[in-house]
């Protein structure tokens, strides 16, 4: 038996989340990165249900490409993004067997920490560097077909909820943003494309 052992692991906080809120949903954003540096701050939202326009948890992981082995540097992004989904799911649904906050993935990190080379010394960056942040993140857009959105705008009452459809009355299609207020004479104005 390890000190793991008392810690739950990403895939089974994600498949706790699904059995309990069946029509829930886990979002992902890139809250900051600097491509540079290669690291990135993901935001993690939980829904309960679908149709919930605020998040029930929120919660942030960081990842950083340099504190990563080299046969995983590739996959600091989608890494990063597991960790904030388990983080969030963590504050929502805390495991009646597995109190801990932090996952057993982040607890491995701890055990078994990573040296990352120090590049004064050496003089040079090492082989087996990891790609820039920016070709990574084109690669795996480029890969899943993915099309990159720009983040919501926000209102008096905070970031507005996208909303597309055909309109029941006249038939014509709409996408946009409206106010997450739910009292319909305090909501600010709409911004439609």
């Amino acid at each position: 038996m390890t000190f793991l052992d008392n810690y739950e692991d990403v895939n089974s906080r994600i498949k706790r989340f699904r059995s309990e809120f069946a029509s829930g949903r886990l979002i992902a954003y890139i809250e900051d990165a600097n491509l540079k540096e290669g690291w990135i701050l993901i935001k993690a939202e939980a829904y309960r249900e679908y149709e919930d326009t605020v998040p029930s948890a929120v919660d942030y992981a960081y990842g950083n490409v340099a504190t990563y082995p080299a046969n995983l540097k590739k996959w600091f992004v989608e890494d990063t993004i597991t960790s904030a989904y388990g983080r969030v799911i963590g504050l929502l649904t805390p495991s009646l067997e597995h109190k801990a906050r932090s996952t057993s993935q982040d607890m491995a990190r701890v055990e078994q920490p990573v040296s990352t080379p120090d590049y004064w010394s050496i003089g040079k960056e090492p082989e087996g560097t990891a790609v820039p942040l920016a070709a990574t993140l084109e690669t795996v857009a480029d890969q899943l077909g993915a099309e990159v959105i720009e983040s919501s705008p926000i209102c008096n009452h905070g970031r507005m909820i996208y909303k597309e459809g055909k309109s029941s009355k006249t038939g014509n299609a709409y996408k946009g943003w409206t106010c997450p207020s739910k009292v319909k004479s305090d909501q600010c104005k709409a911004v439609w494309m």
